[in-house]
């Protein structure tokens, strides 16, 4: 059977009508992102921030829409919010058509929180890999859990789901009502993965749109439950999956995690400036690898310099939450699945892990009563 082609799901789309602007989704320029893969569709629907929450029975429609279609064995759709300049009825556009634009009035007006039932939902990111970004997001998410806080834990990292391996969890997630996963769960964490979704093994060859669609849908379709704070496990860089975490989530705010070497620091001003570039609060950096000491004769070697993340802080005006040192014990008990926090909660790593995290819930609780979701912010390109 031939592929379905765009032509084919537009046509199919333009059966969907918006029911407060009386016109079909495609006469009023709100599909974009159109990525056909095999037998599964992709697409985005643009529409204001300010309907969003009132339209799920639209994107479920438009979703069925385009599954009636031969040949079409899922499609997905996710709501995305487009440029108040943006508004005016026009033919179907592609995405690639819409990169420019600037902020009106700050954040997003009338939105709501994306996640029902989590309360703050934070960014653990880095400019590049090999930091311990993970390591760190796992750790941070165990010692909120033991600080008292209810907590879930997404790892958005597409291409290099590490997750499930450092919580030992193992298996696919089920579903109670065919469209939304009940997330797995480890040490009284919520978790979901890529990582749960495919074989270990597997490359993931995705286009960014993919890549868009299918961060929307652990976010969206899976059933959270109440949480106090979601933490995020972000991929490496400045790429789309960041972007597509800052636009479309409303991130409480974000924490970057570098080693003390200058070219570590060079890639995490790099990402610390981006989430400021689209309105996210930037919490702190970690020191991560900040130094080794022996274990047989206690010398302190500072194997990737050292205090390079504090004095950035001081530079970017941002906090310096504290250092983690390089131990064969936080890779050993991440490796084995069972982080230091909860493995060695009595050692002094596991103490450093915590005092960060109460750190940033009292930011998180200070600057929003509590750490309840903001509005999520709109990218701006100049």
């Amino acid at each position: 059977m031939a592929q379905v082609t765009e032509a084919q799901v537009l046509d199919a789309l333009r059966a969907v009508l918006d029911p407060d602007r009386g016109a079909d989704v495609v006469g009023l320029g709100m599909i974009s992102g159109v990525v056909i893969k095999d037998a599964m569709v992709q697409f985005a629907i643009e529409v204001d921030p300010a309907r969003g929450p009132a339209l799920e029975p639209l994107r479920r429609a438009a979703e069925e829409a385009v599954e009636r279609l031969p040949g079409v064995t899922s499609a997905t759709a996710v709501l995305t919010a487009h440029r108040e300049a943006a508004r005016q009825e026009g033919p179907h556009r592609h995405a690639a058509g819409r990169a420019g634009g600037q902020q009106q009035g700050g954040q997003q007006q009338g939105s709501r929180p994306l996640v029902p039932g989590v309360g703050a939902i934070i960014a653990v990111a880095s400019g590049k890999g090999g930091v311990g970004k993970s390591t760190t997001a796992a750790n941070l998410a165990l010692a909120l859990r033991v600080n008292g806080l209810r907590v879930g834990l997404l790892d958005a990292d597409i291409y290099g789901p590490s997750v499930p391996r450092m919580l030992a969890i193992s298996g696919k997630p089920t579903s109670k009502d065919g469209r939304t996963l009940e997330p797995m769960e480890n040490y009284g964490i919520a978790v979901m993965s890529m990582g749960f979704l495919v074989a270990e093994d597997t490359p993931m060859i995705w286009r960014g749109p993919m890549v868009q669609s299918a961060l929307q849908q652990m976010l969206r379709d899976v059933h959270w439950g109440e949480l106090d704070v979601l933490v995020v496990d972000m991929p490496p860089g400045t790429g789309d999956a960041q972007l597509t975490m800052a636009q479309q989530v409303p991130l409480a705010g974000a924490v970057i995690v570098s080693t003390p070497q200058d070219i570590a620091l060079l890639d995490a001003r790099k990402g610390l400036n981006m989430f400021r570039r689209v309105d996210v609060p930037v919490l702190g950096i970690i020191e991560n690898m900040s130094y080794f000491c022996c274990p047989n004769c206690g010398h302190r070697t500072e194997i990737f310099s050292h205090g390079g993340a504090r004095q950035e802080a001081e530079r970017l005006g941002t906090e310096f939450l504290g250092e983690i040192p390089l131990d064969i014990a936080i890779r050993e008990t991440s490796d084995e699945g069972q982080p230091i926090v909860v493995s060695r909660p009595d050692s002094p790593h596991a103490e450093a892990y915590r005092s960060i995290a109460a750190r940033i819930w009292e930011k998180l609780s200070k600057d929003a009563g509590g750490g309840p979701q903001r509005p999520a912010p709109r990218i701006v390109v100049s």
